[in-house]
C-alpha cells in the first residue's frame, strides 16, 4: 500500500504547487523511484478519465471515505495498470466497486463514441502518448565499452541494427517492439531500444555498466568535452547522471567537484556514482553561489556544467500537471528562476580559470534559455557562444544574434525530452595545461567522435557549421587534414556473458 499512498500523497503537494512531479518523486524517499514516477505519470496522464469514473460509481461516498487522490492511483491502477498490487481495506473497498468501476468506463466510451482508452483520453482533454520516447541507453565507458555491450546484447538474442542514419529512423524503430537495438547517430556511446524495453533487472545495469539517461541529458557533457586529467564543476549536479558522464570523459582522471544543496539528492547521486565506478569526484553538500571563485582550490577549473533547477516544462506533458491557477503563476515563477538562473551562469563564468561552460535546462521556456543566455552574453563580454553540435536539427529561438548556436530538443523533434543547451567559451583562451596557442578547425570529431568520413552527406557542405576553437586535448589534434591516431585505452572490464 505504500506506493498508493505515496503517490496520493504527491498528488496533493501537486495540488499545492509545492513542487514539480520529478523533485517530489527524488524527495518522498520511496525505494522504487521508476516505478514510483511512472504511476504517477500515468494517473496525470488519465486524470479526467478517472474523476468522471469516480464520481459516477460514488466510490468517494460511504462511511470510510476515500480521498481522492489515493482513489486516483488505485483506480488507475486496477483499471488501466497492472491490476492492484496491495492489501488492505483501501484494496478491499475498491474491489467491491469493481464491477461498477468497470460498468462506468464502458457507459462513458458509448456517451463520448469511442472504443479504446487512448480516443476516450482524447475526447477528454488528456493527453496521449504522442511520438514514443525512445528506451536510451548510456554505456558507462569506465566499466565497459560500446562493443562489448553490443555483443553481449546480441548473444541476450538481441538483433543490432547498426548506428542509426536520421531522426526519422529511430522515430520509426522505437514504435516498433522486439528485442532490437540501434547505436545513436550523434552521441556514440549512447544505445537506442524500443520504448517498452525495460533495463532495471538487467545484470549490467544492476552493476553500472548501464545508465539510463535520455538523449537530451547527455548533451551537456558530451558538449564540454573536457580533456582527460581536467578539473571540471558540477554546478547542479543531483541526481549524477551528468556528473558520471563527466568522470567517463575524463577517464576518472582528474577531478569533478561536485556541487548540490539538496542532502537527500546528494545521497543517492552518490550511490549512483559508486555503482558507475566513479573515483575522480569531490562532492559537496552547499549552494553553487556560495563557492568563492577565486579560491586556489579551484584555479585548475578550465570547464565548468551548469544545470540550474528549472521549470521542467520540457519534460512530456504527461509527466506534469498544470491548471488555470498554475498558468495564471507561470510568469511570475519563470521569472524568479530566470533571475537564479542568470546569477548562476554569471557566477561560472566568474572563475578566473574557467575557459568553457556549458549551461542547459530541462525546460522549453524562452524566458530560461535564450533570455538568459542573452543577458549574460551582454554582461560579460569576455565570452562567446559556440556552435555546438553543428548537425544537431534544432537550434536556439532566433531572439538575438548567434542564437543559432545553442541547441533545443523536443520530444516531437528529436524524439528526447525537451532541453537546452548553449556552450560558452572564453574569447582569448588562455589554458596553460591544453592550450596550443593555435586555432585549428574542429569540426563534429570533437563534439560525437564520429570522424568525418562518418557523417551524413547532409552536414558534410555545410561550412557555416565549422567552428574555429583552440584545441583542448590531444585526440583532437588535426594535421594536414588527418586526425592523430589516439594512444590505445586501457582495458575494459570484460562483461561476464554466461
Amino acid at each position: 500500500m505504500a506506493l498508493y499512498q505515496t503517490a496520493a500523497g504527491i498528488l496533493d503537494k501537486l495540488h499545492r504547487k509545492e513542487g514539480a512531479v520529478k523533485t517530489l518523486v527524488y524527495d518522498s524517499g520511496y525505494k522504487n523511484v521508476r516505478q514510483l514516477y511512472a504511476l504517477l505519470c500515468e494517473t496525470l496522464r488519465f486524470s479526467p478519465v478517472l474523476e468522471d469514473v469516480i464520481t459516477s460509481a460514488e466510490l468517494l461516498r460511504g462511511p470510510k471515505k476515500l480521498p481522492l487522490n489515493l482513489a486516483k492511483v488505485l483506480v488507475y491502477d486496477l483499471l488501466f495498470g497492472k491490476g492492484l498490487q496491495c492489501g488492505g481495506r483501501w484494496k478491499a473497498t475498491i474491489l467491491a466497486h469493481r464491477a461498477r468501476l468497470q460498468a462506468e468506463l464502458a457507459k462513458l466510451k458509448v456517451k463520448k463514441k469511442v472504443s479504446s482508452n487512448q480516443d476516450l483520453l482524447t475526447s477528454m482533454g488528456g493527453t496521449t502518448g504522442g511520438p514514443a520516447l525512445p528506451r536510451y541507453v548510456r554505456v558507462n565507458t569506465l566499466k565497459t565499452s560500446v562493443s562489448e555491450v553490443i555483443t553481449y546484447f546480441t548473444r541476450k538474442g538481441y538483433t543490432y541494427l547498426g548506428k542509426a542514419r536520421s531522426i526519422e529512423e529511430i522515430g520509426e524503430f522505437a514504435q516498433k517492439r522486439g528485442k532490437r537495438f540501434l547505436q545513436d547517430l550523434h552521441i556514440p556511446d549512447l544505445l537506442v531500444f524500443p520504448s517498452d524495453t525495460d533495463f532495471h533487472k538487467d545484470s549490467l545495469y544492476t552493476a553500472g555498466h548501464l545508465i539510463l539517461q535520455d538523449k537530451a541529458s547527455c548533451l551537456p557533457a558530451l558538449l564540454l568535452s573536457p580533456p582527460v586529467g581536467a578539473h571540471v564543476i558540477d554546478a547542479c549536479a543531483a541526481p549524477g547522471n551528468k556528473t558520471s558522464h563527466l568522470a567517463a570523459i575524463l577517464q576518472n582522471k582528474g577531478k569533478v567537484f561536485a556541487f548540490d544543496l539538496d542532502t537527500k539528492r546528494l545521497a543517492t547521486m552518490s550511490t549512483l556514482l559508486l555503482r558507475a565506478g566513479v573515483t575522480c569526484q569531490e562532492l559537496a553538500n552547499q549552494d553553487f553561489l556560495t563557492i568563492n571563485s577565486s579560491d586556489p582550490k579551484y584555479q585548475k577549473v578550465h570547464h565548468i556544467l551548469l544545470d540550474p533547477s528549472c521549470s521542467g516544462s520540457g519534460m512530456p506533458d504527461r509527466m506534469r500537471t498544470l491548471d488555470e491557477e498554475a498558468e495564471s503563476k507561470q510568469n511570475e515563477r519563470l521569472e524568479a528562476l530566470s533571475a537564479f538562473q542568470s546569477r548562476a551562469l554569471s557566477h561560472a563564468l566568474s572563475f578566473p580559470s574557467v575557459q568553457n561552460v556549458v549551461y542547459s535546462t530541462c525546460s522549453v521556456h524562452q524566458q530560461e534559455n535564450e533570455d538568459v543566455v542573452k543577458n549574460i552574453l551582454e554582461q560579460h563580454t569576455d565570452f562567446r557562444l559556440v556552435k555546438a553540435l553543428p548537425s544537431w536539427p534544432v537550434r536556439g529561438l532566433n531572439t538575438f544574434p548567434g542564437s543559432d548556436c545553442c541547441l533545443r530538443a523536443s520530444l516531437s523533434e528529436t524524439l528526447t525530452n525537451g532541453f537546452f543547451v548553449a556552450l560558452f567559451q572564453r574569447k582569448n583562451k588562455d589554458c596553460k595545461s591544453s592550450n596550443t596557442g593555435k586555432e585549428q578547425r574542429v569540426t563534429d570529431v570533437k563534439s560525437t567522435g564520429i570522424a568525418p568520413d562518418e557523417k551524413q552527406s547532409s552536414d558534410s557542405d555545410d561550412k557555416s557549421d565549422t567552428i574555429h576553437v583552440p584545441l583542448k586535448r590531444k585526440a583532437d589534434h588535426v594535421e594536414n587534414g588527418k586526425t592523430k591516431a589516439k594512444k590505445p585505452r586501457k582495458k575494459k572490464h570484460k562483461i561476464n556473458k554466461a
